[in-house]
């Protein structure tokens, strides 16, 4: 994250705090990557001085950045130079009123039992294919679904425990019991002593042998191609809909 001190002693050392800050934050490494790439970017625009910015030099910087970046690059940069302002500097940060995002109105897609059904029976590794099921039933996140543990499961109450989700949040989510059904019949399968998806590098055989969970970049290539070779147009919202599923192993 640092950069090589060269030029610029003074940027190094308030860089290198913002760092520190943001990892004291909790934030995640996600946002920390991002806000640490705005005040890189920013600091280049302004030969490395940042303590004083004036209004319209931040016009000027947000509106170039719009136009070479999307909405989202120039709200992050915008809350990584907010953090920046508020916690390293220590000054009053005064919002910009202008930098908004149109206003956009999406209304999600919805998939029928049939396509589900479709999708899952068109899903061939095991691993994918009931990593699919459970996302969809419980309406998880990608990697909320790949960091699931056995200890998360609690078949007594018919909840899931989900750790660290969105905004550093933990949260209790129903569990479908078909959903149950399929995640036990999954584990007996590998038998991880911790994680409900355990990646496949050692091989289903030996999956209860391996030290993390399945690559995301895997699951979201296997579900590309197959959506792809479904010919399936619609966005993929995870949904509720395990009650209505049949068993899938």
């Amino acid at each position: 994250m640092n950069i090589q001190p060269f030029a610029h002693p003074k940027f190094n050392y308030f860089y290198d705090k913002h760092c520190k800050l943001l990892k004291l934050n909790g934030l995640q490494p996600k946002t920390i990557d991002a806000y640490s790439r705005a005040i890189r970017r920013i600091g280049g625009r302004f030969e490395y001085e940042l303590e004083d910015l004036s209004f319209d030099q931040l016009t000027d910087y947000f509106t170039d950045l719009l136009d070479s970046h999307s909405w989202s690059a120039v709200k992050l940069d915008l809350y990584g130079l907010k953090f920046f302002y508020t916690h390293v500097l220590k000054k009053e940060w005064v919002n910009i009123p202008f930098i908004k995002a149109p206003k956009t109105s999406r209304i999600p897609d919805i998939l029928s039992i049939k396509q589900l059904q479709t999708l899952f029976a068109a899903t061939n590794r095991l691993s994918y294919r009931v990593f699919f099921f459970t996302t969809y039933s419980m309406g998880l996140r990608i990697g909320e679904g790949l960091r699931l543990q056995v200890g998360d499961i609690d078949a007594s109450i018919m909840k899931v425990h989900i750790r660290e989700a969105k905004g550093n949040k933990d949260r209790l989510v129903p569990l479908p019991q078909n959903t149950l059904n399929v995640l036990r019949r999954f584990w007996h399968v590998h038998k991880h002593p911790t994680f409900i998806f355990p990646n496949r590098k050692r091989g289903l055989e030996n999956a209860h042998l391996v030290t993390s969970h399945l690559d995301r970049g895997g699951v979201q290539s296997a579900m590309k191609k197959i959506v792809t070779e479904l010919g399936i147009k619609k966005r993929l919202p995870a949904i509720h809909c395990a009650t209505a599923l049949q068993p899938i192993c």
